[in-house]
Order: C-alpha cells, then structure tokens, then sequence
C-alpha cells in the first residue's frame, strides 16, 4: 500500500506568511558538546509549515485540541484544478460532494519550487467556491497555498468556511499525488486551546476495489 507525505518540512528560517513568527531551529543539547542527548530547541507559529486552521483561528469557540479525530482522519478526494488565480464553483463539477467529505485541491502552488521566497501569487479559493463546500457539509478542506484567501483579500473563504465548521489543512504538497481517492491522516499537535497547529498530513492510496468504502466519508 502507497503512502504520501503531503507535509513541508519544517527547517530553521523556512518561509513563512509575511509578518508571522519567524520559524527557529537552534541546538540546545549536543552530543558532540558533551551532553547526554541532543535535544533542539525550537520557536515556530501555530500556522507554519503545513498546518490545521481551527475555528478559533478567527475566534470562535472551537479549539485545534477538540477537533474530532473522526474530520482529520478518513477517505479523502485529491481535486486537479487548473486555476491561474482562484478555485470556483465550475472546478468542483467533477465531485460528488454528497458523498465526498474531505477535498483536497491540487492547483499550479504544487508546482512550484521551493526557492525559500514567499510568492503572493498562489492559487486560493473564492467565497463562492468556499461557500459551496459549506453547504454541502464537507467535513475538511486543504489547499497547496499557505493560505485559502489570497494574500490581501478579507479572509473570506476562512470565515465561511470556519464558521461552517469545515476545518481548514493548509500548504500540503501535492506535486506527486495524483488525482483521486485516498485516506487522509491528519494530525495536529494537540495545543490546548489553540487556533491552529503545524500537522502531518499523509495520504494513504486505497485499493480500487474498495470505492465504494472511500465514496462513504
């Protein structure tokens, strides 16, 4: 059975969203120097790297510590969009979203290189699109941006989203998923009280004959 890392590695001054804590990876304990063991001392955002956006994100009550196991793992879809700005209500013709709960979108953000810059040019989702996944209850939505909202906007598609109870996986890699149908594990640190948490996020690839077992989110 296949699986995927869809996570980004998480590295001292990797980049991050403009303004946000910058990450830091430092030696606090060193075998070479001495010590017993080697122990890291790290400071990273909740929202570095890949990550979980709980609703407390834009302060509502829920908690990345109370989302249910049962929203961050199960079967999911990975969705090809070819956007060049913004996915849309049309890009989500191709998906039975009576039955699929957890959708992932795979756009050109999967494509590009890891040149330690921020480019504010990525694909995120519109409101419409956003507010069609609302109402047909998906459970989960993740995106190969660090964001759902485009750099600038009014964070809408987080406030519909969230507000809905969708919760929200950004800045998963997808580069070498191919489209379909995969079990999701979804895994943020467990912070109390927290608004969102860096995740490892794996895909799983399900044997064909078992459809009808993914399609049942």
């Amino acid at each position: 059975m296949k699986y995927y890392d869809i996570s980004v590695p998480v590295f001292d001054g990797m980049v991050v969203w403009p303004g946000d804590t910058p990450t830091r990876v430092s030696s606090h304990l060193s075998v070479r120097r001495g010590d017993g063991a080697n122990v890291s001392r790290m400071q990273i955002s909740s929202h570095a790297g890949t990550h979980i956006d709980a609703p407390n994100h834009i302060g509502l009550p829920r908690t990345v510590d109370r989302l249910p196991l049962t929203t961050l793992i199960g079967p999911a879809e990975v969705v090809t969009v070819r956007a060049r700005d913004l996915v849309r209500p049309a890009d989500l013709e191709g998906v039975d979203l009576t039955t699929v709960k957890r959708i992932l979108f795979k756009t050109r953000n999967s494509g590009r290189r890891d040149d330690g810059t921020f480019h504010d040019d990525y694909v995120a989702l519109s409101p419409e699109a956003a507010e069609r996944l609302r109402k047909n209850r998906v459970k989960l939505v993740g995106i190969d941006a660090m964001s759902v909202d485009p750099k600038g906007g009014r964070g809408e598609a987080h406030h519909i989203l969230l507000e809905g109870g969708v919760v929200v996986l950004e800045n998963i890699r997808l580069a070498r998923v191919p489209a379909g149908f995969y079990e999701l594990i979804c895994l943020p640190l467990r912070i109390a009280g927290g608004d969102g948490a860096p995740t490892r996020a794996v895909l799983r690839a399900r044997p064909s004959e078992q459809a009808t077992e993914i399609y049942g989110g």
